[in-house]
């Protein structure tokens, strides 16, 4: 049965801590692969994808404050985790933000 990890509500985005969690290299590598995925897609595939090099311990921490600040949102599904940018929830609270931070290449 698929299970949403905690995030926080779109009323309570902190652009301040938003931001922190964008201004990682890794975290940011991360977020602009999701971002420029076709949607939804394997925490696993999207390590693997963003080629990062970093351990996968690190990788989790990175998944985890990507969530926590509201970024992405992340489905659990068996030994699965699904993650998805929240671009509807961003989108409403700072426009234009992802597009300007992660949108081009």
């Amino acid at each position: 049965m698929p299970r949403t990890l905690p995030e926080p509500s779109v009323d309570s985005f902190d652009l301040t801590v938003i931001l922190s969690a964008l201004a990682d290299p890794g975290r940011r590598a991360l977020m602009t692969a999701l971002y420029h995925s076709q949607g939804p897609i394997d925490c696993a595939v999207l390590a693997d994808k963003a080629d990062l090099g970093l351990s996968n311990p690190t990788i989790s921490h990175h998944y985890r404050v990507l969530r926590e600040a509201g970024l992405t949102r992340t489905v659990t599904e068996g030994r699965q985790r699904i993650v998805r940018v929240r671009r509807d929830d961003m989108e409403k609270r700072f426009p234009g933000l992802l597009q300007a931070v992660l949108g081009s290449r």
